[in-house]
């Protein structure tokens, strides 16, 4: 029963929170693939 419980209670997060955790994922790999080009560009 408490199982239940609490994989109950995981599935009410914000989804507008998971949806900033993947826009801030997204971000860090773009820098991360184009850090070069952009240190390139700008010295």
């Amino acid at each position: 029963m408490e199982f239940k419980r609490k994989f109950g209670r995981q599935k009410k997060t914000k989804p507008t929170k998971g949806l900033f955790l993947i826009l801030l994922l997204a971000l860090a790999l773009f820098l991360w693939f184009n850090a070069e080009s952009l240190l390139n560009s700008l010295f």
